[in-house]
Order: C-alpha cells, then sequence, then structure tokens
C-alpha cells in the first residue's frame, strides 16, 4: 500500500506538464496543491485524471462545517484519490467534509485525511506563537484521535509521528522528506524515505528533492526504491 507522491508545487500547468513529460507511461502520484490549482482550477485535476495520474488535492480546507460540506461536495465531484482538511476545524467540521464527499458518487471513494501540525512547526513555535503547551507529538495524537472519531481515513503528519497514527490504525501521508545530502529548507520535523518506512509511514509526500534534481525520474525512483 506505500506509495510515493510528488509534490507538483508549480506556478502554472505549463510548467507542470514539462515537468511530466519524462514520466511518460509511469503516472506517478501527484499531489496537487493551493499554488497552482489557485491559478489553474479544477479543469488541471480533470485534466491529470484523464492522463491516469492519482491525485492527492491537499487543499487544507479549514473554516465552519457547512462551509467546508459545500466545498467538499465540489471536490467529491473530481474523484480525487485523496483530499484533506485541518484538524484544528475541530470533530463537526470533518463530519462535515466526510458528508460532503459522501453526497457525491465519485467522492464516496476518495480518502479523506486531516492535517495534524505543519511539518514546518516546531515545539518552540507551538508553545510561543500558538500557546499550545502540550508535546508536539501528543498534539499529533489528539488531532489524529478526533480525525478517527469524525470518521476519516487518516492524517498529514510528519514521519516522526507516524508510528504513532499506524498505532491508531489509520494512515500517514507524511511531508518533510528529504534525501540524506539534500536540504531540508523551510521544514523543521524531517526524515529521509528509507527512514520513513522504518517509522511506518503510509505514504510520503516529495516535493524539491524531485522536482528540483538535475534527473527527476532517477530522483523518483530512487524515492520509490528506498520506500516501497
Amino acid at each position: 500500500m506505500r506509495d510515493v507522491i510528488i509534490a507538483c508545487d508549480f506556478k502554472n500547468k505549463e510548467d507542470l506538464f514539462n515537468f511530466l513529460k519524462p514520466f511518460k507511461g509511469m503516472n506517478p502520484y501527484l499531489k496537487i496543491g493551493m499554488e497552482i490549482f489557485y491559478k489553474e482550477g479544477p479543469e488541471l485535476v480533470r485534466e491529470l485524471k484523464k492522463e491516469g495520474f492519482k491525485i492527492f488535492l491537499d487543499l487544507k480546507l479549514h473554516d465552519i462545517p457547512n462551509t467546508v460540506e459545500k466545498a467538499m461536495r465540489n471536490i467529491g465531484e473530481l474523484g480525487v484519490e485523496i483530499t484533506n482538511v485541518h484538524a484544528e476545524g475541530g470533530i463537526k467540521m470533518m463530519e462535515a467534509a466526510r458528508r460532503g464527499l459522501d453526497s457525491t458518487e465519485l467522492g464516496k471513494n476518495t480518502k479523506l485525511i486531516a492535517v495534524t501540525i505543519l511539518t514546518s512547526i516546531s515545539q518552540e513555535v507551538l508553545e510561543n506563537e500558538l500557546l499550545i503547551k502540550e508535546p508536539l507529538n501528543e498534539v499529533v495524537r489528539k488531532y489524529a484521535n478526533n480525525a478517527k472519531e469524525a470518521g476519516l481515513q487518516g492524517v498529514v503528519c510528519s514521519a516522526l509521528e507516524a508510528p504513532i497514527i499506524k498505532e491508531m490504525g489509520l494512515i500517514s501521508v507524511t511531508p518533510g522528506i528529504r534525501f540524506q545530502d539534500d536540504s531540508v529548507n523551510d521544514q523543521k520535523r524531517v526524515a529521509t524515505p528509507a527512514f520513513a518506512k522504518e517509522l511506518g509511514s503510509t505514504y510520503i509526500v516529495v516535493g524539491r528533492s524531485i522536482t528540483q534534481a538535475e534527473d527527476p525520474v532517477k530522483a523518483y525512483n530512487r524515492c520509490v526504491k528506498e520506500f516501497c
């Protein structure tokens, strides 16, 4: 079940499709996030689905339950494999998101997961800026528990917290993945593909280590070899 998801954080469709040319016939799992989705819109997702790509639509919805439910109805019609909300929105919001997806035929098959704590957040930021004094891994555990109660299938978390999630019977989608020789950039809680596998991640999300590599296909295959 493990898989590598490429974070396609490109500024427009042209850049994305140029990047994907060498992957023809491979159809890797793609993460479509806010940057390109807000530029190109739902039509980009439809086009990628027609090409045979599996999609993690990473929009991190976080609003009142009614708004999130209506937004998820629209997302459900796209038939993506995975989409997400922020766990900070609470159980009722997450339940509403699931209802929205389930109200569409395609959305019933979409895995809904919740973002716990962003991998750019450290314990220091959690305490000093967000005024959350609990240990970070306990906050992740609580948010994951709420997601499970709301009927979600899993969470987004650091690979470092993947053992907690696996223990709870949920899937974990873990960004912040870098090769041993890569820069960590703006991430705080990072892991290599091999370490993420050891920790029990279900999916790893890999961006710059693949998209900015000299040979992206080679970097992707390296990820698959180390993780899957």
